[in-house]
């Protein structure tokens, strides 16, 4: 098989029993190979400290099964999000990938009645293993909302370094001016707030605000960052450019987005997954792979019908 081929993997099934923390679940993940890109250069200060190619890191995810109570909504979830690539999850709503982009940084288990089985590692560690701090896993894995949600009260500067004080991470005065300028370019919002940091966030645009909250995840330098339909609530405009700050980077960290925007998924991603929940079983991956396999030449029938708006 090729390594542009797309893999289809097996439909829903039994799962064991369930208690608090489950043992991983049995499956044999496909992992497929990353393919390089064209990375955009972005306009950035200097970093004193470079992140070297090196430094990007895969996020593996091993027989994933939930629930919220004795409701299961995923169903042995393996899934590869190769390193310095953007992987989107696609699929009809109620299938089962925000919950899933939310087990990748442990934000699940904020719910009471939920329980899950299975592995998530980050280069090779479970971020789900007892002697790792939640906190060390926030700040590793980054998470940008559908919604905006910066500190409306809080300065343009504040809402950027916030994160530097929920990790516990001390910085001088010019190590935060740094961060700051650093975080706000590579979210391609400085040259358009430069002149206004000590201005409340709250006060930007929608698109804006968004990019804000990207910085912000930004500053923590995180390996990872999750994506959860960063542009369903922004106009055409402010899409775009978040889409090309996507781009810019995918140079600095793995991105892994969840989109019901088809064109978007083809945009912006390399690599893609394809979730389904039918006939009251829980969400399971149909099919993975190329992006432009998946939605050229893929596979199942499925995942031809849902690319071409057949359903969903």
């Amino acid at each position: 098989m090729s390594d542009d081929i797309t893999t289809v993997l097996p439909a829903a099934g039994d799962t064991p029993g369930r208690r608090a923390r489950r043992e991983p679940a049995q499956a044999t993940p496909v992992f497929p190979p990353p393919t390089e890109g064209d990375l955009v250069q972005a306009e950035l200060p200097p970093d004193p400290f470079p992140q070297l190619p090196s430094d990007l890191a895969t996020l593996d995810a091993r027989g994933i099964t939930a629930w919220f109570g004795d409701h299961q909504v995923l169903d042995r979830v393996s899934l590869t999000m190769p390193a310095g690539e953007v992987t989107a999850l696609i699929g009809p709503s109620g299938c089962g990938k925000s919950t899933f982009l939310r087990i990748l940084n442990r934000m699940h288990e904020l719910v009471p009645s939920a329980s899950l089985a299975g592995e998530v590692l980050l280069d090779g560690v479970d971020i789900y293993d007892t002697g790792r701090k939640l906190t060390e896993a926030r700040r590793d894995i980054g998470m940008v909302f559908q919604k905006p949600n910066p500190f409306p009260a809080m300065s343009i500067y504040d809402n950027v370094i916030a994160g530097l004080r929920l990790t516990g991470v001390r910085a001088s005065r010019d190590e935060k001016d740094y961060l700051v300028e650093r975080s706000l370019a590579s979210a391609g919002l400085w040259k358009e707030v430069k002149d206004r940091l000590r201005q409340p966030g709250g006060g930007l645009s929608g698109g804006q605000q968004q990019r804000l909250c990207i910085a912000r995840s930004l500053a923590v330098k995180p390996k990872v960052l999750l994506m959860d339909e960063p542009c369903s609530a922004l106009d055409p405009t402010s899409t775009r450019v978040i889409e090309e700050t996507m781009g810019e980077l995918q140079k600095e960290v793995t991105i892994v987005i969840v989109t019901h925007n088809m064109q978007q998924a083809q945009r912006v991603s390399q690599q893609c997954a394809f979730f389904l929940a039918s006939q009251g079983q829980p969400g399971h991956i149909v099919e993975h792979g190329d992006t432009a396999a998946m939605f050229d030449s893929p596979i199942d029938p499925r995942t031809y019908d849902y690319v071409n708006g057949r359903f969903g």
